[in-house]
């Protein structure tokens, strides 16, 4: 009886270690079978009605395209590959772009789990391409693959090779030399070189000085194409330049607008134009500004946001809305705010889109980003820094765990209307930071939502228009004089401007300050 015991111990331990060998496949398994892709329709008339908020001055939302027009659209899955610095490149790499022809960006009919698809959504934010931006100039690719180019304005290679802001693209005509999507504007690359997918790429602009990776192509690609640099999916009309540019960010319900005097610009001013939102971490977009710009935002941690954009021009409301936005900013954006129609006759929408299921693996790929690793010690003087932060009442708008109350301020001047949407929730507060982009601009909606202080370490410029460089120069009492020189965005013209607004923490000891900038680099 005893060995037939042990006998039948032993079988059954042989079979609980199988059953522990085989688990893990069989958990990947279930994994993958559990795991059942829900791709929202990204265009959606419904969802459409109430996303948007409403515009201040007019207190209408603006009118998007309707489903059947976005849908008309033509889909593009092309995938694009890097270009290397002249001289990088492995052998053979220019004359396999000439062979290779087009391949698909994602084959969706191949992702079988969670990780396949968020991984198809890596490969549609590194290689997404602006699709109304390809040149088959052979003077801009002759350039592209000359040394002296990128020497010219001292462009730098990363330590694999590759320059940022330019793709090859392979068509069926060729290859064509294209400007990089999601990346241009969403990768960091941090002191040390890391680069941080998500993080606004101009954080660290005004601080170093570092635009080595800036590319050298960007305003000819947008001149072959008659396209301004504004990330705009339009081809411009038979206008002057300068009305192209008031097209984008013209006002015309707003009186004695600023954006007025842009009517007279010249081609040979657009570089001056962008560059001065640049330093203060941005670009102006279409329907934004260069006279109120915004800072490009960190989309690490989107998911917990209830808000888009700094105005919280759109609801965040499940995955579906991201996905949304991503196909507004890049195919889809507005022209018709009530009875305001922004553009002229002849100038034309790009007539093509990605597919829900690219825009889906994209937005499931942002979800899933990490900040980087903080080098920042939470020690005695961060743990002193946070009890002030504690006793200075910070937590009422910045509450943890997410570090912001996910809830909207007014711009300095504005008060709700009455028939406000109720998805809004307002704060009845005003911080006082310069109120033009809320109210002057076709993104003003008359609010700024409260911004997460998570990474606020190496996101590098602060308020919405970054105008502060830094936290020591966000909490510098001084700031808010005229006699001030901004180390971010200041308007274009000035040396010394006052950065107003946001008080909390100007009266505090320098002591102090610096144990709170020490908690707030935790973060």
């Amino acid at each position: 009886m005893r060995k037939k015991s042990i006998a039948h111990l032993a079988v059954g331990a042989g079979i609980f270690l199988s059953l522990l060998a085989v688990t893990p496949s069989r958990q990947r398994e279930r994994t993958e079978r559990s795991f059942r892709p829900n791709v929202p329709k990204t265009w959606d008339d419904a969802a459409l009605a109430d996303w948007a908020t409403p515009v201040a001055g007019l207190n209408v939302r603006p009118t998007h395209m309707s489903e059947k027009e976005y849908y008309s659209m033509a889909v593009e899955n092309l995938r694009t590959y890097p270009v290397y610095y002249p001289g990088r490149e492995s052998r053979g790499y220019w004359e396999m772009l000439q062979h290779v022809g087009p391949k698909p960006l994602i084959e969706p009919e191949k992702l079988k789990s969670e990780a396949d698809w968020i991984e198809a959504g890596r490969r549609v934010f590194d290689e997404v391409d602006d699709l109304h931006l390809r040149t088959f100039d052979p003077k801009l690719i002759a350039a592209a693959r000359s040394r002296e180019t990128f020497e010219a304005i001292g462009t730098q290679p990363y330590p694999d090779g590759t320059v940022d802001g330019v793709r090859w693209a392979p068509t069926k005509q060729g290859v064509a030399l294209s400007i990089a999507g999601c990346k241009n504007c969403h990768l960091l690359t941090l002191p040390d070189g890391t680069r941080v997918p998500g993080a606004p790429t101009f954080a660290q602009v005004s601080r170093t000085h570092r635009f080595k990776y800036i590319s050298p192509f960007i305003f000819p690609i947008h001149s072959a194409n008659r396209v301004i640099p504004t990330a705009t999916p339009f081809f411009m009309g038979s206008e002057p330049y300068g009305m192209w540019l008031y097209q984008a960010f013209g006002v015309p319900w707003e009186k004695d607008d600023i954006h007025e005097r842009l009517k007279t610009a010249t081609t040979d001013q657009g570089p001056a134009i962008n560059r001065s939102a640049l330093i203060g971490g941005g670009l102006p977009r279409w329907n934004g500004s260069p006279f109120y710009p915004t800072k490009v935002p960190d989309l690490i941690g989107i998911r917990d946001r209830k808000y888009i954009d700094h105005t919280a021009t759109h609801l965040h409301r499940d995955i579906g809305d991201l996905m949304r936005y991503a196909a507004l900013v890049s195919f889809a954006e507005p022209t018709d705010f009530g009875p305001y129609h922004v553009t002229s006759p002849d100038t034309k929408r790009v007539r093509a889109r990605l597919s829900d299921e690219a825009l889906y693996a994209l937005a499931l790929y942002i979800y899933s980003l990490q900040p980087p690793h903080n080098p920042n010690p939470f020690d005695r003087q961060a743990k002193l820094g946070q009890k002030i932060f504690e006793r200075e009442g910070c937590v009422m708008c910045h509450t943890p765990p997410l570090y912001t109350s996910n809830k909207l301020t007014l711009a300095e001047g504005f008060t709700p209307p009455e028939d406000a949407p109720k998805t809004l929730d307002i704060l009845p507060i005003s911080v006082g930071t310069d109120p033009g982009l809320a109210l002057k601009t076709r993104k003003g909606t008359g609010y700024y939502k409260v911004p997460s202080l998570k990474g606020v370490w190496y996101r590098g410029h602060y308020l919405h228009d970054g105008s502060a460089a830094s936290l020591e120069e966000m909490f510098d009492p001084g700031r808010v004089k005229e006699t001030h020189v901004p180390g971010g965005w200041s308007p274009p013209g000035t040396k010394t401007w006052a950065i107003k607004g946001h008080p909390f923490g100007l009266d505090l000891s320098a002591e102090d300050r610096k144990a709170l900038i020490a908690f707030l680099k935790t973060l």
